[in-house]
């Protein structure tokens, strides 16, 4: 690998894992691409080469598949990681009371402990490599919590939460974390979100963005240090909530409240 920084990125066989790794790659960095989909992340690995990209397939909510894969990546990277990248997540949609109980869970398993999974086993890494970084994808229902994606929502909030605790924690190790904050982005993961209010409601009022400047975004946050990293509609909804906290709820609930009959 030489002297080449190295990326480990998780949920990379599509949307933003996917922009991201072709991006750094593209500037020189080594990419491990991380994900379920097998076929997605082989078709990453055949796109950038064997030479910049290494893949394997991995189950964030399998600790032991996570550890499987932070040894296998450190191996072609002499034990080195600049990176670490906790992109993987899913979303449902849906009324809490019209979710199953286990819809619920797995959301809290990829979105939440799968990032757990990963610093855990990605950190002895990063401590021994100089100016290291962490960045969690987060999202804009961080900023208060979506109707229809409760669960979804929760799973971010604590995302950021903890990004804050461990940018303090391993401070001392010369590693910083990050955020990234982005409203919905056009990814396979919304393609079943036409249905819901938010999603309605946001994409009228320009609340979509793109993988790529998702992406272009991380690049920005892996070489500048800036806690959260809000995205397009992010920032005004910050910046709402800074100056109008009174509006939080009511703003929320109007935007993507769905009607129901009772």
């Amino acid at each position: 690998m030489g002297g080449r920084k190295s990326i480990f990125i998780t949920g990379a066989g599509s949307g933003i894992g996917r922009e991201t790794a072709l991006l750094f790659a593209n500037e020189g960095w080594y990419v491990g691409a991380f994900d379920i989909n097998e076929q997605g992340i082989k078709s990453l690995e055949s796109e950038i080469g064997k030479e910049g990209c290494f893949s394997q397939v991995m189950d964030v909510t399998d600790e032991k598949s996570v550890q499987s894969a932070a040894d296998a990546f450190a191996e072609k990277t002499g034990g080195k990681l600049d990176l670490l990248l906790n992109n993987a997540g899913i979303f449902t949609i849906g009324l809490y009371e019209m979710r199953q109980l286990q819809d619920h869970h797995q959301v809290v398993d990829v979105n939440f402990k799968g990032c757990l999974n990963c610093i855990y086993h990605c950190l002895p890494y990063l401590k021994k490599t100089s100016n290291s970084r962490i960045i969690n994808m987060s999202s804009i229902s961080s900023v208060y919590g979506i109707p229809e994606a409760s669960v979804y929502s929760s799973t971010k909030v604590a995302i950021s939460a903890m990004t804050e605790a461990l940018d303090i924690e391993l401070e001392p190790y010369g590693i910083r974390v990050s955020d990234i904050k982005p409203p919905y982005v056009r990814t396979p993961m919304v393609d079943n979100a036409g249905n819901m209010k938010s999603f309605k409601m946001l994409s009228m009022i320009g609340g979509l963005t793109t993988a790529d400047k998702v992406a272009k975004t991380i690049w920005k946050a892996a070489h500048k240090h800036k806690l959260h990293w809000n995205i397009g509609l992010t920032s005004l909804m910050s910046l709402q909530c800074w100056l109008l906290p009174f509006s939080k709820r009511f703003t929320v609930k109007l935007l993507t409240m769905p009607k129901i009959n009772n």
